[in-house]
């Protein structure tokens, strides 16, 4: 089945940035679920995967717009320690993950005082034009209720 907006597909996927280098992949954990066409996934990837069909692998570049968006040099803020997780490293250049009224953000520490660290709010790949390499298992279409939802439902999905 090709995939189309409205369908569900499970595919697995590495992410590179500009340089080349792998910067994460699903591989050794559940492929990831997700409805097409309903904000699940970035933009890009969204329309990247659309048209290709189940056991299908291919790769995607991406720029900035459509994947972490552009770099904002004027995006930092001044966080207290206690809303990191137990056992944070801080350190300047440490990636973090923090979490906000969105949900959790990865940052990137820029300066670290006694209570307060400084950070980075961009995404460490903003920026960038990044690749994602996806070999698609599965494409089938969404149930109503997933329609509904506007997410896909099962295992790797959103669970009710």
């Amino acid at each position: 089945m090709e995939a189309k907006r409205g369908h569900v597909v499970r595919f697995h996927y590495a992410l590179s940035g500009q340089d080349g280098k792998e910067v994460e992949s699903s591989r050794g954990g559940d492929p990831v679920l997700a409805l097409l066409g309903h904000g699940n996934l970035m933009l890009g990837l969204d329309e990247a995967i659309i048209g290709h069909r189940s056991g299908e692998s291919f790769s995607a570049s991406l720029d900035p717009d459509q994947a972490f968006g552009e770099r904002r040099e004027d995006w930092t803020q001044r966080v207290s320690k206690k809303h990191f997780g137990k056992g944070a490293r801080f350190r300047a250049g440490a990636q973090l993950r923090l979490q906000t009224d969105q949900g959790a953000r990865t940052v990137t520490v820029l300066k670290v005082g006694s209570k307060f660290v400084d950070v980075d709010l961009n995404h460490p790949l903003a920026g960038e034009t990044v690749t994602f390499t996806v070999e698609l298992e599965d494409v089938r279409e969404a149930t109503p209720e997933e329609l509904a939802h506007r997410h896909a439902h099962g295992a790797g999905g959103h669970q009710h």
